[in-house]
């Protein structure tokens, strides 16, 4: 109040955030006001306020939807079908084929043989472990029961140790079966299920072609992959698989064991040279065998998963374009609707800065929000897919904090002409508006 005539001086009606900040302290003053200004404008109009959000959420939505997609199924594949065992690489004839150019070329590769194997597990100095594996799909049977597509493979006796597999029942292979021929099997718990679903399986028998081997063991459950069990096997020693089920386009796979994460590269830097030395191929020719780790599945994955990332990205970016327009236009009716009250708020001090941050803080708190109600959305997605489908979906931190920066980013930016619009009014012509 003025002292000598008692009217109230004009600061004294003046928000302390619309007078000239004062160190860091005023601006944070400044700052709070001007988010409580933003806020209030958009309670007054929740209903437009939702409508305006709705390109935003479904933009944030989608994104992260299908990043948490990405991310569970990577999280899926590498647990699931890029896990070869611990520090393990494989030697095969065709490694990862994805064109038909390169499926002609790999069948002229010489198959990797017993002899092979056999060379390469005694003169390897760096690996731990070498384990021979050759396979065939076909049908058991026990008794009047029979499985169709069952894994029937040819192992070493170290198999189980290097791949990690866990034994529910009985015992593995040993070094006794694979040097006598023994005709004994370890089965998966899909085929002890099914034979045996009553009884226990260890010393009954199991029928493939016209060959009878016997149950020595049962493996722990190990789930599906892609909709495929991986229970569906049956493992005997690599000598006895060649005896009786050999087809003329056998080719090993050696399962290579490496010391620790440190020497994978050694190790197969190690394979890849004796095997060239072996099979004579000059130093500028191609291997004609694959050495395949769980990064190269991975990587073969991540390839592929990019390009429904990058279909995701291109149908978020049209969503947030469409949402950012929408909210520049609800913007720009705003400064229109509210054009004395900005006029009133210059008269009373505030800056023009201060008119442009109020606006650019509505826009950016309105896209925001939608961003925050898209993140519950998606999270709501993931929750529900999950409980109900059992599909891999894991929502990352990293895609929560992009969508949120990209919502806020979409706000301010579309909301630049709008607030600019707002701080350019001369104050007398909007005084003189309708409010």
């Amino acid at each position: 109040m003025d002292g000598l005539t008692g009217v109230p001086r004009l600061a004294d009606a003046v928000p302390a955030s619309l007078l000239k900040p004062r160190g860091v302290s005023g601006g944070w003053v400044t700052l709070a006001e001007t988010m409580r200004l933003a806020l209030d404008a958009l309670r007054a109009h929740k209903l437009r306020s939702f409508l305006t959000l709705l390109g935003v959420i479904l933009a944030v939505t989608t994104l992260v939807s299908v990043m948490s997609v990405i991310a569970g199924l990577n999280l899926y594949i590498a647990n699931r079908v890029a896990d070869l065992g611990a520090n393990v690489f494989v030697v095969d004839r065709f490694g990862i084929i994805t064109g038909r150019d390169e499926w002609v070329k790999a069948q002229k590769r010489p198959l990797i043989t017993v002899e092979e194997f056999e060379r390469f597990r005694d003169n390897t100095r760096l690996s731990n472990a070498v384990a021979g594996y050759d396979r065939w799909s076909g049908q058991t049977r026990s008794g009047d029961a029979v499985m169709e597509n069952t894994d029937i493979t040819g192992v070493t006796p170290n198999y189980a140790a290097i791949r990690g597999l866990n034994i529910a029942q009985g015992r593995f292979l040993t070094q006794a079966d694979e040097d006598h021929r023994t005709e004994v099997v370890f089965i998966g718990s899909d085929l002890a299920a099914k034979f045996f679903p009553n009884v226990d399986p260890i010393g009954k028998t199991v029928r493939s072609d016209t060959h009878t081997y016997e149950v020595i063991g049962v493996g722990a459950p190990i789930g599906s992959a892609l909709g495929m069990s991986q229970d569906n096997y049956m493992l005997m020693p690599l000598s006895t698989y060649r005896k009786g089920n050999r087809h003329a386009d056998d080719s090993l796979a050696l399962f290579v064991q490496a010391p620790n994460a440190e020497m994978m590269n050694s190790c197969e830097e190690e394979a890849r040279m004796l095997f060239r030395a072996w099979r004579h191929l000059p130093y500028n020719d191609p291997d004609d065998f694959a050495i395949l780790g769980s990064d190269s599945v991975m990587a073969l994955w991540h390839q592929l998963t990019g390009n429904l990332a990058f279909v995701a990205m291109a149908l978020v970016s049209v969503f947030l374009v469409v949402g950012g327009i929408v909210i520049m236009n609800i913007m720009l009716a705003s400064v229109t609707e509210r054009t004395r009250e900005i006029g009133l708020r210059r008269s009373l001090g505030a800056r023009r800065n201060h008119i442009l941050l109020q606006f650019l803080a509505e826009s950016a708190f309105l896209s925001a929000t939608g961003g925050l109600i898209g993140i519950l959305a998606a999270y709501a997605v993931v929750l529900f897919v999950k409980s109900t489908f059992s599909f891999p979906m894991e929502m990352p931190m990293g895609a929560v904090i992009l969508s949120l920066a990209l919502a806020t980013i979409v706000g301010l930016f579309f909301g630049i002409f709008p607030a600019m619009r707002a701080a350019k009014l001369d104050p007398i012509e909007a005084l003189r508006a309708d409010g």
